[in-house]
């Protein structure tokens, strides 16, 4: 979008008019009423905190380092309250009937399409283009509900609207297919999680492959792990990685269970000679040095890199022959290990947290003996790992083209 500009730099087909600047009052009253009361009832309501009508989702973008929110003149505010994105929406159709309270004002809208609205107002640059300058708090930018009703909006014929709108729609319904699809599979995962690791006290899972009969046995991770190293502390840039680039890995590679060999910095030329330890296939990366809530997250590489290396608060583990490391690394990724690791590491709180070696490679894991069945589970948790990966990508690239054509749709 050019700047100071009243046309989008991307536009449908027909449309030439410039858009026009227009207060929200213009098209919305307050209502205490929110629901379809018929065919006609067209409402925007306003989500403040707590459970409402509204369902939260991820489509409407919005930043967490400054949230908006619209209050009744003289309300109170309190209580945990929702992001940008959670605090808007359209009433959904089958909902008859719904008493508005001071926590959830809501607004008739009349000559004006809802999608457009909903996807203008839940970007933030509405409100800094209003005059409301973000000061780098976290807290919420609490604004009476009048001012809001004030603030003005560039606005195309309806007709122009309406086509934006539809688009939007579309595009959120994918994203929301993705998003479904996605929580499913992850749901999917922590069940099998559950049922094909044996419950505590027990020495068989309750789901198993065929041909499979012994019981499992508990390991020490050092007897299963032939070495644990760390890399090395270099000084690095945020200038793009290239091919042939000597690059360190940055400590969010590893994190919810998965490894980015794409999170990582370029060395800088003088301390190309001082990097060691660089990504093996089929090593297991662990995160030995955190914040509390992240420290002991792990991934597995499945290719090797030879211009990436570790950084000091990363090791790389490789086992001894006869262990599947995609079986240890999906026991060392499942929730109750990364509780038990966090659970060792120490430090002072809020702040990096360490996992001890010693500590670590004392933990005992249950495994089942015989090689093939570690690594037909290793081999469905990286089929089911690499799904889940397909479908968090494509989440994200429809996420970062709506976010793209937000920017050069509207004004």
């Amino acid at each position: 979008m050019t700047e100071h500009s009243n046309v989008p730099a991307i536009r449908f087909a027909g449309f030439t008019d410039p858009w026009e600047q227009r207060k929200l009052g213009k098209y919305l009253t307050l209502s205490r009423i929110v629901g379809h009361t018929g065919v006609d009832a067209n409402k925007l309501t306003v989500k403040l905190w707590g459970k409402g009508v509204v369902a939260k989702t991820d489509s409407y973008g919005g930043s967490e380092n400054t949230q908006y929110y619209i209050r009744r003149a003289g309300q109170f505010m309190y209580g945990k309250l929702d992001f940008l994105h959670a605090a808007f929406g359209i009433v959904p159709e089958e909902l008859d009937r719904y008493e508005s309270t001071l926590d959830s004002p809501a607004f008739d809208m009349s000559g004006v399409d809802g999608s457009f609205l909903l996807n203008r107002v839940t970007q933030e640059d509405f409100y800094l283009g209003n005059g409301l300058i973000a000061n780098g708090s976290r807290k919420a930018k609490r604004i009476h509900e009048d001012t809001f009703l004030g603030m003005s909006l560039a606005f195309p014929s309806f007709a122009e609207q309406q086509a934006i709108g539809r688009f939007f729609s579309r595009l959120d319904s994918l994203i929301t297919l993705h998003q479904r699809k996605y929580d499913k599979l992850v749901v999917l995962k922590k069940s099998m999680l559950e049922q094909m690791f044996p419950q505590k006290g027990e020495s068989v899972p309750r789901i198993r492959f065929a041909g499979f009969t012994d019981p499992w046995e508990q390991r020490k991770l050092g007897e299963l792990v032939s070495e644990i190293i760390a890399g090395r502390s270099v000084n690095s840039t945020d200038d793009p990685v290239g091919v042939t680039d000597v690059a360190v890995l940055k400590t969010s590679c590893v994190s919810n269970g998965y490894f980015e060999a794409d999170e990582c910095k370029r060395v800088v030329e003088s301390e190309k000679d001082l990097v060691k330890c660089p990504v093996v296939a089929e090593s297991i990366i662990v995160s030995r040095m955190n914040t509390p809530d992240k420290v002991g997250a792990c991934g597995i590489s499945e290719a090797s890199h030879d211009n990436l290396f570790l950084p000091d608060r990363l090791w790389r583990l490789s086992l001894h022959a006869g262990y599947d490391p995609y079986y240890v690394y999906v026991v060392l990724a499942s929730e109750a290990s990364q509780a038990m690791i966090r659970g060792m590491a120490s430090g002072t709180s809020g702040s990096m947290h360490n996992v001890p070696k010693q500590s670590f490679l004392g933990m005992n894991l249950l495994l089942p003996i015989n090689l093939s069945e570690q690594q037909v589970i290793g081999s469905f948790f990286s089929c089911l790992d690499s799904l889940i990966t397909l479908h968090q990508r494509k989440l994200e690239l429809l996420q970062n083209i709506k976010k793209s054509l937000l920017e050069q749709m509207f004004v």
